[in-house]
C-alpha cells in the first residue's frame, strides 16, 4: 500500500510539471519581442551627425564637376569646396592655374552662345563678351522680350531664354547674375520707376532659367535702371541697346591677362550719355 501511495504521488508531480511547461514557450515569445522592439527603436534613432555627413559624402560622389558633354546626377551641384579641390588637382596635373582654366571655360561658353545667335540669326539680339568681371551675356528686350513698360515675357522671346539656360546648366562652378537695365525715359503705369521695371524684368528671366533647370540657389536677380548705360541716352538707338538683359557669370579668380573690352555687338565704344531721366512719358520701347 505504501509502494502504490509512492508511486500515485510520483504520477501526480510528473502531471503537475507537465501542464506548466507552456511557460517556457511564453517566455520565449517575451523575449523576442523585447529583443524586436530593442531593434526598432535602435533603428528609429538615427545619429544625426553621421547622417549628415553621410548625406555630403554621396552629394560629393555623385555631384563633382560635369565634363564637357556629360551631366551630373543631381542638381545642386557639390559644395564649393569639394567642387575647388577638384577643379585645383586637375588644373595642377594639367600645367594650368585657376585663373587661366576659368578664362578658357568662360571663352568655350561664350563661343556657345555667339555660335547659337548666329545660327538664329539673333546677333544684333544676343552676344556675349567677356569682361573684367567675367562673361557677360546681352539681351536687347526690344521686339524679343517685353514690351514698353513692361515685365511680361513676349511668347518669342521664351525659347531665347531656355535656349541661354541650357548652355549655362552644364556649368555649374558659376553664380548666375540677371541684370534688367532701362534707359533714362520715365515710365507710367504699373511700375513707379524704372527700377521697379528693371528689376521685375530680372525676376522675370529668372523664373525661366529655373525652368530650364538652372539651380535657384545659383541665381541672383537685380534691378539697375538706366545707371549701367552701354550706349549714350541722348539718341534713339542709344536708348535702344540700353534697354536690356544681362547675364552675368562672375569671375572666381582674378583675370590671368587683361579682360576682353570689344562692346556688345562689336560697336565702337560709345560716348555715354548723361544718366538723367528723360521728359518723355514713357520708356522708348
Amino acid at each position: 500500500m505504501a509502494g502504490r501511495g509512492k508511486g500515485r504521488r510520483g504520477r501526480h508531480e510528473a502531471e503537475h510539471d507537465d501542464t506548466e511547461r507552456w511557460l517556457v514557450s511564453y517566455a520565449d515569445m517575451v523575449t523576442l519581442l523585447m529583443a524586436l522592439f530593442i531593434v526598432l527603436f535602435a533603428i528609429a534613432n538615427v545619429n544625426t551627425a553621421k547622417f549628415d555627413e553621410l548625406k555630403k559624402s554621396l552629394a560629393n560622389a555623385f555631384d563633382g564637376p560635369v565634363k564637357e558633354g556629360g551631366g551630373s546626377v543631381l542638381d545642386g551641384g557639390a559644395s564649393d569646396a569639394a567642387v575647388q579641390g577638384t577643379i585645383l588637382d586637375e588644373r595642377a596635373g594639367s600645367g594650368k592655374t585657376a585663373a587661366q582654366q576659368e578664362a578658357e571655360d568662360l571663352r568655350k561658353l561664350k563661343e556657345r552662345i555667339d555660335a547659337y545667335a548666329r545660327e538664329r540669326g539673333l546677333a544684333d539680339k544676343l552676344s556675349a563678351r567677356i569682361e573684367r568681371r567675367g562673361l557677360v551675356i546681352t539681351i536687347l528686350t526690344d521686339d524679343l522680350l517685353f514690351d514698353s513698360g513692361s515685365a511680361v515675357l513676349r511668347p518669342e522671346g521664351r525659347p531665347l531664354v531656355r535656349a541661354v539656360g541650357g548652355i549655362l546648366r552644364r556649368e555649374r562652378r558659376h553664380q548666375v547674375v540677371v541684370e534688367g537695365h532701362t534707359d533714362t525715359v520715365p515710365i507710367t503705369g504699373r511700375y513707379p520707376s524704372n527700377w521697379e521695371l528693371s528689376t521685375a524684368r530680372a525676376s522675370t528671366i529668372t523664373r525661366v532659367l529655373v525652368s530650364a533647370r538652372i539651380g535657384p540657389r545659383r541665381l541672383v536677380a537685380t534691378g539697375r535702371a538706366y545707371y549701367d548705360p552701354i550706349a549714350s541716352n541722348a539718341t534713339a538707338s542709344g536708348r535702344q541697346r540700353n534697354r536690356r538683359v544681362q547675364i552675368v557669370l562672375p569671375r572666381q579668380h582674378s583675370a590671368p591677362t587683361s579682360a576682353d573690352a570689344e562692346p556688345a555687338f562689336g560697336d565702337p565704344t560709345p560716348t555715354l550719355g548723361p544718366a538723367v531721366p528723360q521728359t518723355a512719358s514713357e520708356e522708348a520701347e
